[in-house]
Protein backbone atom coordinates (compact mmCIF):
# COMPACT_ATOMS: atom_id res chain seq x y z
CA UNK A 1 0.00 0.00 0.00
CA UNK A 2 1.29 3.69 -0.62
CA UNK A 3 0.23 6.54 1.88
CA UNK A 4 0.26 10.12 1.67
CA UNK A 5 -1.17 12.48 4.33
CA UNK A 6 -0.22 16.03 5.85
CA UNK A 7 2.42 14.78 8.57
CA UNK A 8 0.94 14.49 11.84
CA UNK A 9 1.08 12.44 14.89
CA UNK A 10 -0.38 9.08 15.25
CA UNK A 11 -0.25 7.87 11.69
CA UNK A 12 1.80 4.88 11.99
CA UNK A 13 -0.27 3.65 14.85
CA UNK A 14 -3.37 4.09 13.10
CA UNK A 15 -2.50 1.72 9.88
CA UNK A 16 -0.49 -0.93 12.10
CA UNK A 17 -3.44 -1.01 14.64
CA UNK A 18 -5.84 -1.41 11.45
CA UNK A 19 -3.88 -3.84 10.36
CA UNK A 20 -3.54 -5.60 13.62
CA UNK A 21 -7.19 -5.95 13.44
CA UNK A 22 -7.40 -7.87 10.66
CA UNK A 23 -4.93 -9.98 11.98
CA UNK A 24 -2.57 -8.83 9.51
CA UNK A 25 1.39 -8.92 9.45
CA UNK A 26 3.62 -5.85 8.63
CA UNK A 27 6.29 -7.04 6.65
CA UNK A 28 8.41 -4.49 5.34
CA UNK A 29 8.39 -0.57 4.78
CA UNK A 30 9.73 2.34 4.13
CA UNK A 31 8.38 5.64 5.35
CA UNK A 32 9.79 9.69 5.16
CA UNK A 33 8.63 12.80 6.25
CA UNK A 34 9.00 15.32 3.57
CA UNK A 35 8.17 19.22 3.40
CA UNK A 36 5.41 18.66 6.10
CA UNK A 37 4.17 15.77 4.62
CA UNK A 38 4.13 11.98 5.17
CA UNK A 39 4.71 9.23 3.20
CA UNK A 40 4.95 5.47 2.77
CA UNK A 41 5.48 2.09 1.45
CA UNK A 42 4.24 -0.49 3.29
CA UNK A 43 3.92 -4.57 2.34
CA UNK A 44 1.47 -6.42 4.66
CA UNK A 45 0.54 -10.36 4.76
CA UNK A 46 -2.93 -11.46 5.88
CA UNK A 47 -5.37 -14.02 5.19
CA UNK A 48 -7.18 -14.51 2.33
CA UNK A 49 -10.39 -14.54 4.34
CA UNK A 50 -9.41 -10.84 5.69
CA UNK A 51 -7.78 -9.16 2.60
CA UNK A 52 -10.96 -7.32 1.55
CA UNK A 53 -11.58 -6.15 4.92
CA UNK A 54 -8.76 -5.07 5.71
CA UNK A 55 -8.16 -3.33 2.17
CA UNK A 56 -11.27 -1.50 2.42
CA UNK A 57 -10.90 -0.46 6.47
CA UNK A 58 -7.75 1.10 5.27
CA UNK A 59 -9.02 3.35 2.73
CA UNK A 60 -11.56 4.29 5.03
CA UNK A 61 -8.88 5.79 7.32
CA UNK A 62 -9.91 9.41 8.38
CA UNK A 63 -6.98 11.58 6.77
CA UNK A 64 -4.70 9.80 4.75
CA UNK A 65 -4.77 9.01 1.08
CA UNK A 66 -3.60 5.35 1.31
CA UNK A 67 -4.16 3.07 -2.02
CA UNK A 68 -3.57 -0.53 -1.95
CA UNK A 69 -3.19 -3.04 -3.80
CA UNK A 70 -2.74 -6.89 -3.88
CA UNK A 71 0.97 -8.51 -4.17
CA UNK A 72 1.46 -11.42 -6.62
CA UNK A 73 3.52 -14.01 -4.82
CA UNK A 74 5.16 -15.29 -8.34
CA UNK A 75 8.67 -15.61 -7.84
CA UNK A 76 11.09 -13.42 -9.31
CA UNK A 77 14.49 -13.45 -10.93
CA UNK A 78 17.35 -13.25 -8.52
CA UNK A 79 19.72 -10.17 -8.90
CA UNK A 80 22.65 -9.25 -7.05
CA UNK A 81 22.59 -5.84 -5.23
CA UNK A 82 24.93 -3.10 -4.83
CA UNK A 83 24.87 0.02 -3.13
CA UNK A 84 26.44 3.12 -4.08
CA UNK A 85 27.15 6.58 -2.89
CA UNK A 86 26.99 9.16 -5.61
CA UNK A 87 28.17 12.76 -4.68
CA UNK A 88 28.72 15.53 -7.55
CA UNK A 89 27.68 19.10 -8.27
CA UNK A 90 24.34 19.46 -7.92
CA UNK A 91 22.46 20.77 -11.76
CA UNK A 92 18.61 20.46 -12.85
CA UNK A 93 18.24 17.26 -14.34
CA UNK A 94 20.46 15.31 -12.22
CA UNK A 95 18.24 12.81 -11.24
CA UNK A 96 16.61 11.95 -14.62
CA UNK A 97 20.74 11.58 -15.25
CA UNK A 98 21.52 8.94 -12.96
CA UNK A 99 18.59 6.95 -13.18
CA UNK A 100 19.08 6.82 -17.11
CA UNK A 101 22.82 5.53 -16.47
CA UNK A 102 21.28 2.74 -13.99
CA UNK A 103 18.47 1.92 -16.67
CA UNK A 104 21.00 1.74 -19.82
CA UNK A 105 22.68 -1.26 -18.45
CA UNK A 106 19.75 -2.90 -17.70
CA UNK A 107 19.69 -2.58 -13.83
CA UNK A 108 16.96 -1.80 -11.60
CA UNK A 109 16.73 1.37 -9.21
CA UNK A 110 15.59 -0.16 -5.87
CA UNK A 111 16.22 2.51 -3.27
CA UNK A 112 16.67 5.86 -3.76
CA UNK A 113 17.94 8.58 -1.06
CA UNK A 114 18.81 12.52 -2.49
CA UNK A 115 19.44 15.18 -0.69
CA UNK A 116 21.14 18.58 -1.03
CA UNK A 117 24.99 19.23 0.65
CA UNK A 118 26.77 22.46 1.16
CA UNK A 119 30.15 21.55 -0.38
CA UNK A 120 33.26 21.95 2.48
CA UNK A 121 35.04 25.37 1.81
CA UNK A 122 32.83 26.47 -1.26
CA UNK A 123 29.33 26.42 0.02
CA UNK A 124 27.61 25.89 -3.08
CA UNK A 125 25.15 22.60 -3.36
CA UNK A 126 26.39 19.36 -3.52
CA UNK A 127 23.89 16.87 -5.02
CA UNK A 128 24.39 13.25 -2.59
CA UNK A 129 22.27 10.41 -3.64
CA UNK A 130 23.13 6.69 -1.75
CA UNK A 131 21.10 4.25 -4.13
CA UNK A 132 20.79 0.31 -3.78
CA UNK A 133 20.66 -1.14 -7.54
CA UNK A 134 19.33 -4.56 -8.49
CA UNK A 135 21.94 -6.24 -11.16
CA UNK A 136 21.14 -8.70 -13.93
CA UNK A 137 23.34 -11.63 -13.41
CA UNK A 138 25.21 -10.69 -16.98
CA UNK A 139 26.11 -6.63 -15.44
CA UNK A 140 29.13 -6.35 -13.58
CA UNK A 141 29.80 -3.55 -10.94
CA UNK A 142 31.90 -1.67 -12.52
CA UNK A 143 29.57 -1.76 -15.67
CA UNK A 144 27.22 -0.04 -13.85
CA UNK A 145 29.79 2.45 -12.13
CA UNK A 146 31.58 3.25 -15.63
CA UNK A 147 27.99 4.10 -16.85
CA UNK A 148 27.23 6.50 -13.90
CA UNK A 149 30.52 8.25 -14.27
CA UNK A 150 30.41 9.25 -17.71
CA UNK A 151 27.78 12.04 -16.51
CA UNK A 152 30.30 13.85 -15.58
CA UNK A 153 34.10 14.41 -14.46
CA UNK A 154 32.65 16.24 -11.01
CA UNK A 155 30.57 12.80 -10.03
CA UNK A 156 32.02 10.58 -7.70
CA UNK A 157 30.62 6.78 -7.43
CA UNK A 158 31.59 5.02 -4.58
CA UNK A 159 30.48 1.29 -4.26
CA UNK A 160 29.42 0.78 -0.26
CA UNK A 161 29.89 -2.61 1.27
Amino acid sequence: MTVLAPDRTGIVKSISETIAAHGGNWLESRMARLAGQFAGIVRVECSEAEVEGLMADLEALEGLAIQTRRESLAGEEHHDFIHLDVVGNDRPGIVRQLSAAIASVGANLEDLHTQLESAPMAGHPLFHATVTVSLPPDVSPGALTQSIETLGEDLAVTVLD
